[in-house]
């Protein structure tokens, strides 16, 4: 056989050991099982609703989605500005892993000014949203059956968070108040590592009393714990007052913050949030984000600047907004006899209803063309979370549907 020849006797068997691998490989992909842990994971209830409401709307029908917790302000003139003017200059390559360092700075600037928390820049990090800072802890933190702590009602994405990072969720409810009382203590073990805090609260809307994280910082410190808390609702509260965790005595170097700007600022498109951790955990959370997203979008980052060192009138605009809308809603679902958590912070309304909540919240959704959650999807059954981040004109439409079908 000549050279020629042999050649090309090997670039065909080549072609056909390649096509055959693709083959072989397709259908291994086919036939190898998947993650036990990821099926072990629920999909998102919220989307679930919000998913099947944006179906029927693409069928023809009028449906008014209270199922998402978007602000529906677009974000303000300065923050996009920003942003169009850093990709004007170039701003468009890599960035550190942690954040541009204008950002982080003036991140660590508003924790000291704002929530009384000292934290240098160098112990923050920038994430795609609060949710990514949420996983990136989770994966920082955890080892294979660590136990966290989750407050019931909670939002759906903490005990998927802890799966996904291979902890264990232990779920552990409020009192009748939406407060922390001292059965917390019954819920840690020795494998407990975290306690998740979110106030003010989605899905409920209560703030935490100091008392509460008083006692929450007591079980921390006493049992030598991490606390995560969410604070992404911070600025939303109608006459409470926000704490932040970590401010309380010796719960600085065991407290990691979490926030971001879509709630505040109606940037939840922009996918940008944060993180302030100690000293010790912080380079395992830069591990994580440098193997992974690898930096946040760099033009988005200086939209983040000029959210935190620009005016913040448009901050309060939107919370007087919303508390407006707030007395409304609660309101009108009293004058239906429909009971609610006290729903002191964020834009939720957090309905007591007889029943199955699922099937009324298809009932609403079917019937009614009203979308809302169910409150199973939160922990708590016969309960259902409407949000009430929607112009006035289209609560008032929602809830003359929902009372026409009670």
């Amino acid at each position: 056989m000549g050279k020629d020849e042999a050649s090309e006797k090997s670039r065909r068997n080549h072609q056909n050991h390649s096509a055959n691998s693709y083959i072989l490989t397709a259908d291994i992909i086919v036939m190898l099982p998947l993650s036990e842990n990821i099926a072990s994971v629920p999909p998102s209830a919220t989307m679930a609703m919000n998913n099947k409401s944006k179906e029927m709307s693409a069928a023809g029908i009028d449906v008014i989605s209270l199922a998402v917790g978007e602000p529906d302000f677009a974000t303000p003139a300065h923050i996009t500005q920003a942003a169009i003017d850093a990709l004007n200059r170039g701003e468009t390559h890599y960035a550190p892993s942690r954040g541009i360092p204008e950002l982080t700075n003036a991140i660590a600037e508003k924790l000291r000014r704002e929530n009384n928390l000292a934290y240098d820049a160098k112990q923050i990090l920038v994430t795609s949203g609060a949710k990514d800072a949420i996983r990136i802890t989770m994966t920082a933190c955890l080892n294979p059956g660590d136990e966290v702590i989750i407050l019931d009602p909670a939002w759906v994405s903490y005990d998927p968070a802890v799966k996904i990072a291979r902890g264990k969720p232990v779920h552990h409810h409020l009192n009748e108040n939406f407060q922390v009382d001292e059965s917390l203590f019954e819920a840690i073990t020795d494998k407990t590592k975290m306690i998740i805090v979110n106030s003010p609260s989605n899905p409920t809307g209560s703030v935490l009393a100091r008392s509460s994280l008083r006692l929450i910082a007591d079980a921390c410190v006493d049992h030598d714990l991490y606390c995560m808390s969410d604070e992404i609702y911070e600025k939303l509260v109608y006459g409470k007052e926000h704490v932040s965790i970590g401010s309380l005595p010796d719960m600085s170097e065991r407290t990691i913050t979490i926030n971001g700007f879509s709630k505040a600022f109606a940037m939840t498109g922009w996918r940008l949030g944060y993180l302030a951790a100690p000293t010790s955990v912080i380079p395992y959370m830069d591990k994580v984000m440098q193997h992974s997203v690898g930096n946040v979008t760099t033009f988005s980052q200086w939209g983040g600047v000029a959210a935190l060192t620009g005016d913040q009138t448009c901050v309060e605009d939107m919370r007087k907004e919303f508390e407006k809308r707030r007395k409304y809603v609660i309101g009108r679902l009293a004058g239906m006899g429909l009971s609610t958590a006290p729903a002191e912070g964020a834009f939720y309304a957090f309905v007591k209803v007889d029943g199955d909540d699922n099937a009324i919240a298809n009932k609403w959704l079917e019937e009614a063309h009203v979308a809302c959650t169910p409150g199973f999807a939160f922990g708590s059954p016969g309960w259902i979370r409407m949000s009430y981040a929607a112009s006035m004109e289209r609560l008032e439409e929602a809830l003359d549907r929902i009372e026409k079908v009670l």
